[in-house]
């Protein structure tokens, strides 16, 4: 097994007053050729929008993008009609395939909306654009991995046009988790987006990092009051 952990203030970013993101990739101007991707993870963007601001409608191809909302929520729209709300405890997914042009605005005025939003690269080009959005409500657990995206319509979560799986845990009491990998080429990016976790008897803390590669499964501890994303793409693209 193989490991890097990456502290939460080494990230890229900027603050633009309106809008304050962190990237773990490269990104806008924020570049780093030692982080450009991990496998078929392209971007891990944290950002966090003020009151009735966001991004206006804008393009993109051949990308599965995946927006979690941490706080507040996001108002969307695309080229496809699709027109929503996202809130917390919500997933979305866009393929975005042959194009797609779409806009993510803060849907409050008075509230700050903060959201990870995730770029896969797809194993399929130039599919037909389509959208998915979810509640994790019905699924959700404490205490344990559960997922919530995969590469199967029939499975657990949304789905995307890559091998890739997407787990979320929620930790109320300090607890030892374990996760096989899906296929033995996959890599795993985990993020601790609350709490700490204990790894290979180093500590992460909130939104420290992690990338695994060359494992079949990995164990971490999880302390109280801890919240986990944990992303497994292919490492060959």
């Amino acid at each position: 097994m193989n490991y890097k952990i990456f502290k939460s203030e080494n990230r890229g970013g900027a603050n633009h007053g309106w809008l304050n993101t962190k990237h773990s990739y490269s990104f806008a101007n924020y570049y780093d050729p030692q982080r450009i991707h991990f496998g078929a993870l392209r971007v891990f963007n944290d950002d966090v929008i003020t009151g009735g601001m966001g991004f206006g409608r804008h393009p993109h191809d051949n990308m599965e993008i995946i927006t979690i909302p941490t706080k507040g929520g996001l108002k969307h729209g695309d080229s496809m009609g699709t027109g929503s709300v996202i809130e917390v405890s919500d997933i979305q997914v866009m393929s975005a395939g042959t194009g797609v042009s779409h806009s993510e605005m803060n849907a409050y005025e008075d509230l700050t909306t903060s959201f990870f939003q995730i770029w896969i690269i797809p194993n399929q080009l130039n599919v037909e654009p389509r959208y998915q959005q979810i509640s994790m409500v019905d699924f959700a657990v404490e205490n344990e991995l559960y997922q919530i995206l995969s590469p199967s319509k029939d499975d657990q979560g949304v789905w995307i046009h890559q091998n890739a799986w997407m787990m979320k845990g929620n930790f109320t009491e300090e607890k030892e988790v374990n996760y096989t990998i899906h296929q033995p080429e996959n890599g795993i990016f985990m993020m601790v987006v609350e709490g700490e976790i204990i790894f290979e008897g180093k500590t992460l803390e909130r939104r420290d990092t992690i990338e695994i590669s060359n494992a079949e499964f990995i164990q971490f501890k999880s302390l109280p009051n801890t919240e986990v994303l944990l992303i497994e793409v292919p490492m060959n693209l």
